[in-house]
C-alpha cells in the first residue's frame, strides 16, 4: 500500500509484528528525514512500532527545497487557521491509511511533532471521535483556542515541552497551551528545558521516550 504523502518509513528491528505506530510530523521547512532523527533514538527502546515520518503536502514558502504543514508567509490568524484546518484533513486520510496498512486502532498510533508539527499533532489529538494513544509536542502552540474548543470531539492525553529560550516560538505558547488543555479536561504533562532554543535536545527526546514507554506500558 502507497501512503499519500511521500514518507520515510522506519520498520522493527528483526522483522518484529508491528503493535503500534508513531507519526512524527516535521516543522515548518523541514522534511521526513529531519524528524526521523528521533525515530532513530527511540526505536530500540520501543519493541514492535513502526515510525512514520510524512514529509507535507505542499513545499515551504520561504524554503522551497522544505516542506510546510501550511502557509506562513503571510500574517493573518484567519488564513493561518484555514490552510491548517486542509492539512487536518491531509493528515487525518493519511493516519487512516496507517491504520488500516498496519491494521492498528487508534489506541495504538501516537502523534508526535515539532513546531508546526507540533501544532498539527495538538489539533489531530482532539478533533477525533476516538482518543490515539498519545500526543507528544516540542516548540509548539495551539493554532486557534477559540476555534479549537469548538471541535474538541475527543481528549488525547499530552506531553508538550519547550525550551525557555526559543527565539521562533515564545516560551509562554507551552502556558498557554497547558492552560487551555486543563480547561477542556484533557490530561497534559509539560516541561520547559533550560537554556534551549527551538530545537529537540537530548533531555527533551529522553523525557518524550519515556512518556511513551508509560502509555504504550513498555
Amino acid at each position: 500500500m502507497k501512503f499519500s504523502l511521500n514518507t520515510k518509513i522506519i520498520e522493527p528491528e528483526n522483522k518484529e509484528n508491528i503493535d503500534n505506530a508513531i507519526i512524527l510530523l516535521h516543522g515548518y521547512g523541514g522534511d521526513g528525514q529531519d524528524i526521523s532523527m528521533l525515530a532513530l533514538g527511540w526505536k530500540r527502546f520501543l519493541k514492535n512500532t513502526v515510525f512514520l515520518c510524512p514529509d507535507a503536502k505542499e513545499r515551504c514558502a520561504v524554503n522551497p527545497t522544505g516542506y510546510q504543514w501550511f502557509d506562513l508567509s503571510v500574517d493573518d490568524p484567519k488564513y493561518i487557521l484555514e490552510e491548517s484546518k486542509k492539512a487536518e484533513i491531509v493528515l487525518l486520510k493519511f493516519i487512516d491509511e496507517v491504520k488500516k496498512k498496519y491494521n492498528l486502532k487508534s489506541s495504538k498510533i501516537i502523534l508526535s511533532g515539532f513546531s508546526q508539527g507540533c501544532m498539527m499533532s495538538i489539533n489531530l489529538g482532539l478533533i477525533i471521535t476516538e482518543n490515539y494513544n498519545c500526543v507528544v509536542g516540542f516548540s509548539g502552540k495551539i493554532i486557534d483556542k477559540k476555534d479549537l474548543e469548538k471541535r474538541i470531539k475527543s481528549r488525547t492525553s499530552m506531553l508538550l515541552i519547550h525550551g525557555d529560550s526559543d527565539e521562533i516560538v515564545s516560551p509562554s505558547s507551552l502556558l498557554e497551551a497547558k492552560d487551555f488543555l486543563i480547561r477542556n479536561n484533557v490530561e497534559v504533562k509539560t516541561s520547559m528545558i533550560k537554556n534551549c532554543s527551538h530545537n529537540i535536545p537530548i533531555e527533551a527526546s529522553s523525557l518524550a521516550l519515556n512518556y511513551i514507554k508509560n502509555n504504550l506500558l513498555l
